[in-house]
């Protein structure tokens, strides 16, 4: 039913149990955003969380294996590719935990358990907080439209949390360093 929270998948007909805590879904988050990391890499990485015996999953299901897990981290909603990235899940870290603490009004990286929907839910709920200026800023930059000068003089004095950061391959890191000591 819509309303259960699913601790199982479906999979060519039968489920499959899965680890439906939000930090295992982080663990994917974060796989996502690594440089290092090939696609293949990544789509292991997801279904190796999510899935508790992967095994168990026949080898010509696992195409579909990963659809279902991408729609439960998705919440079943569509994925919308719009433009430049206004987030990232390990950058923003403390600043998600802390609205998302508001929200659910108790610490839920101490939750032995804690279902991603429900993690999921408290994060959409998010409102007035550090991360959601911050947020608002980085989206309205992206869409190249001017701050004020309230926004400015934020962005100016938090420029170490406002600023997505790159993240470089390790071989992208050495050509840029080595670039950098040339004019230093």
């Amino acid at each position: 039913m819509f309303w259960e929270l699913p601790v199982s998948l479906e999979v060519a007909g039968r489920a499959y149990d899965i680890d439906s805590d939000f930090r295992t879904v982080l663990r994917v988050l974060a796989a996502y955003g690594d440089p290092e990391l090939s696609e293949a890499e990544k789509r292991f990485v997801c279904l190796a969380n999510i899935y508790i015996d992967l095994a168990a999953i026949p080898s010509a299901c696992l195409r579909e294996a990963y659809e279902a897990a991408a729609r439960f981290i998705d919440n079943g909603q569509e994925r919308e590719e719009n433009g430049p990235r206004a987030m990232d899940w390990e950058q923003d870290a403390a600043l998600i935990f802390s609205a998302v603490n508001t929200v659910a009004g108790f610490e839920v990286r101490s939750a032995k358990h804690l279902h991603w929907h429900t993690f999921l839910g408290y994060f959409m709920e998010v409102k007035d907080s550090v991360f959601s200026t911050v947020l608002r800023l980085r989206q309205k930059r992206n869409k190249n439209r001017k701050l004020d000068k309230a926004e400015m003089e934020f962005w100016r004095a938090n420029e170490k949390i406002c600023v997505l950061k790159t993240r470089l391959t390790a071989e992208e890191q050495a050509a840029y360093d080595r670039f950098d000591k040339l004019f230093s």
